[in-house]
């Protein structure tokens, strides 16, 4: 007996739940548990199901598809660990979270390898055992510097990759090909507080919240979908440091509460939004 998770998302009619479990029925698989959403605005459905039993997947995804819309996109995927790469400059923080959390098993994924542009972090990722790869972004142009990397990822086939505080923009063509699969972590002061020292700025403004967003990466800078989002309150009594470091707290929840949806196959993305199921 396996376990999968089935993810179905269509336009929307009548019926579709009672077409989904007579399929899942028929081939002898069991709802473990099972959750739905109907986008009214776009007349589009979602459904996130986890299901047991031996399971053929090819057969089970056929009569799925016949028994569904045509646009209909369908996958089953079996419970197990996936693979990420990391890509980080000099700021600790989240890198050594993710590392403390995939060594005792907490994250849900196997840290295939970390790349840096600086070695900075060398030290701290290699104290657990995992390949990290310098690749320097001097004298190139930023295609060149991602051809490097993409070079570097592609020896691991991760199925995500997450920018660790990577203080890089990555060129559209990078991002286009990792499409769906580039997670990032950024301070929310954008848009109000773009630039350098946003934590100096977010001070002297005298700013009583501090937070941090965890979205997927598209083409426009910090505006792809938002996974996870979190805020913590500060007020007069701390400076630009103290707020800096709160900020660096909640970056690396964040993050880990983002990735630990997304490895859990929980997260739609629909147009510039997610769906995501408990």
């Amino acid at each position: 007996m396996t376990n999968h998770t089935l993810l179905i998302h269509c336009p929307d009619r009548k019926g579709l739940i009672y077409a989904i479990t007579q399929v899942v029925f028929q081939n002898g698989l069991n709802i473990i548990s099972n959750g739905e959403f109907v986008d009214k605005e776009n007349n589009h459905f979602f459904m996130r199901a986890e299901v047991s039993g031996d399971i053929d997947r090819e057969k089970v995804l056929r009569e799925l598809h016949s028994a569904l819309p045509e646009q209909v996109f369908v996958e089953l995927l079996p419970h197990q660990k996936k693979s990420i790469v990391i890509l980080v400059t000099k700021e600790h923080h989240c890198l050594g979270d993710l590392l403390l959390r995939e060594q005792y098993n907490d994250l849900n994924a196997t840290i295939r390898a970390v790349i840096g542009n600086y070695t900075t972090l060398q030290p701290l990722t290699e104290k657990f055992n995992i390949p990290f790869h310098y690749i320097s972004h001097e004298h190139k142009t930023r295609e060149e510097h991602d051809a490097q990397i993409r070079e570097t990822i592609n020896q691991y086939k991760p199925d995500y990759l997450v920018l660790a505080k990577y203080m890089r923009v990555l060129s559209p063509d990078f991002v286009k090909r990792f499409s769906g699969r580039i997670i990032n972590i950024h301070h929310s002061f954008l848009p109000a507080f773009i630039g350098a020292n946003p934590y100096r700025q977010a001070y002297e403004r005298g700013v009583k919240i501090i937070g941090a967003t965890a979205h997927f990466v598209n083409s426009d800078l910090d505006e792809g979908p938002i996974i996870a989002q979190n805020v913590i309150q500060v007020n007069h009594t701390q400076n630009a440091q103290d707020m800096a470091q709160s900020g660096r707290d909640v970056e690396k929840i964040v993050l880990a509460q983002a990735l630990k949806l997304v490895l859990a196959d929980k997260v739609f993305v629909s147009n510039n939004k997610t769906i995501i199921f408990s």
